[in-house]
């Protein structure tokens, strides 16, 4: 069966995730971690793409970002995951394959459901126990959007930024969205978007989503067609 083709509309925020093979470690070192984040930046930046937040765990990664140019994010997580591999296999004398397949994608849209993304991403380690807050993990972009941490790599998107024209109040506030955990069915609803490379969003998100690319958004029901009358 062929590929599902990917849809990358320019301007529409993306959930990423790229795990290991067989869920395998991609990252035992401080310095893997350092090269990966170094990698991404370069070529975020040389395939025009805006990187809003991200979560680098032991065996698979998280993105959320926004395409500037045609197949921007398919160039980039191709450039990146080979030149990752590259290093990996080097630095640890192994070969083969490090990452499961092609990453996995969907759509986001920005009013009501991006912020819903950062905080999926960003509770990440939390969810997985590591620790008890997303202070504490230093790969991935929380420091950077709810304390302030300077960052090269990080493009605050639009709904970001309009969370507080001032700076400190917006940080304050994004750290208020950390509070609470997200709700199981938004957590169930963004893994089934991504998994299936569909979007999340409302109906009307969906619809313009399927028209712009003639691609379906919403999972199909199981079972034969229903029988067309005689």
């Amino acid at each position: 069966m062929p590929r599902k083709p990917r849809a990358n509309p320019i301007g529409i925020p993306q959930h990423i995730i790229q795990r290991g093979n067989n869920r395998q470690a991609c990252f035992t070192s401080e310095q893997d971690f350092i090269a990966y984040t170094g990698w991404l930046k370069d070529y975020a930046r040389k395939f025009q793409v805006e990187i809003h937040a991200w979560v680098f765990m032991t065996n698979h990664v998280h993105l959320l970002c926004t395409p500037r140019e045609t197949n921007a994010i398919s160039q980039m997580m191709q450039s990146l995951g080979r030149q990752y591999v590259r290093y990996f296999n080097y630095t640890y004398k192994r070969s083969g394959t490090l990452w499961e397949g092609r990453y996995k994608s969907c759509l986001v849209q920005a009013e009501d459901y991006l912020l819903q993304l950062y905080r999926y991403i960003e509770l990440n380690p939390v969810r997985a126990n590591m620790v008890d807050d997303p202070c504490k993990y230093q790969w991935s972009s929380y420091q950077v959007n709810a304390l302030g941490k300077a960052s090269t790599l990080c493009t605050p998107h639009p709904a970001y930024l309009a969370i507080n024209s001032n700076k400190t109040a917006r940080q304050t506030s994004y750290r208020a969205l950390f509070k609470h955990h997200l709700d199981t069915k938004m957590i169930e609803d963004i893994r089934q978007a991504t998994h299936k490379g569909m979007a999340i969003g409302n109906d009307k998100f969906k619809d313009e989503i399927e028209k712009l690319t003639n691609t379906n958004m919403r999972p199909q029901k199981m079972g034969r067609p229903p029988k067309q009358p005689e």
